[in-house]
């Protein structure tokens, strides 16, 4: 795991041809907007969080946020642990976001 700055988070999504963005708020936080072509798996679900990660593709650079970058920096933990090579905290998290985001419809 890695923690990134928005900058760097940024520069180095935009040259990763194999990048995923994660968002692991709640559904609640969410409604707020999220980052444009994120994928929401919520932390706070347990297991249900873990069987979701257990089906996403090991082989792909996870860049994960949540709201201040402490959730997310657990979840890139678990997914270290769980054999995920590539993950990357957004420090600060959303609250630190300068990007767009969109509206979950």
């Amino acid at each position: 795991m890695e923690d990134l700055t928005q900058e760097e988070w940024v520069t180095q999504l935009e040259h990763d041809e194999n990048a995923v963005i994660l968002d692991v708020r709640t559904d609640d936080e969410v409604q707020e907007g999220i980052i444009p072509n994120a994928v929401h798996l919520d932390i706070y679900k347990g297991q249900e969080f873990i069987n979701e990660l257990h089906s996403l593709d090991k082989s792909k650079n996870y860049y994960v946020y949540c709201r201040s970058g402490k959730r997310s920096g657990q979840a890139c933990s678990i997914m270290a642990q769980l054999g995920f090579e590539n993950a990357y905290n957004l420090e600060g998290g959303i609250l630190k976001w300068e990007g767009d985001l969109i509206d979950i419809e």
